[in-house]
């Protein structure tokens, strides 16, 4: 994963423990604490390590690490100057959803080599849609939960997000039900 991801990670412990707290994690990682250049791809199973470290340091599950993650990389990808990239993929949660492979696409112009995640959405219902989330990475589904979480509110939107089986060759299958009035389908 690119370094974009791991400072994100970085910023994510420091808010919610400190800087010690990240020290910490490094430590457990097995990993240098002098950052990381957004960038730069690093091999996955670093990324792997933070989330096992950031676990054992906040006490958490890997998989509420994960969710947590997800909801946060909403607002700092935003904040890292990519705001512009998400605001232009549409004006609430399903149709920023409809353009996310064409916004992962754009960034791959930006970082060679990126391998994103692949995502479909089928309507089930008004206000409610199937996400299938494809992606070569494991283990990731509890980050697309809180990234739909962090979506959503960032579209001012409440949902409710159910993690459904998964068929073969998805990493993940989200039902996602609209719980407000300006729902779309």
């Amino acid at each position: 994963m690119y370094g974009l991801v791991n400072r994100a990670i970085e910023q994510l412990v420091v808010s919610t423990g400190g800087e010690a707290a990240w020290q910490r994690v490094c430590q457990r990682a097995g990993i240098g604490a002098e950052g990381f250049v957004a960038m730069c791809p690093y091999d996955d199973g670093v990324t792997y390590r933070l989330v096992g470290a950031v676990s054992q340091e906040l006490g958490q599950s890997a998989e509420q690490v994960l969710e947590a993650f997800g909801n946060y990389w909403v607002l700092y990808t935003a904040e890292e100057g990519y705001g512009e990239l998400m605001h232009a993929c549409g004006d609430d949660l399903r149709q920023f959803l409809d353009n996310l492979n064409e916004l992962h696409g754009r960034i791959e112009t930006i970082f060679p080599g990126l391998r994103p995640p692949h995502f479909e959405v089928h309507d089930v219902a008004p206000g409610e849609y199937r996400v299938h989330y494809v992606s070569g990475r494991e283990g990731l589904a509890p980050m697309v939960v809180g990234l739909l979480k962090g979506l959503a509110r960032r579209f001012g939107q409440s949902v409710a997000i159910e993690q459904l089986p998964t068929g073969q060759g998805l990493a993940g299958c989200f039902q996602v039900r609209h719980l407000d009035a300006t729902s779309t389908a």
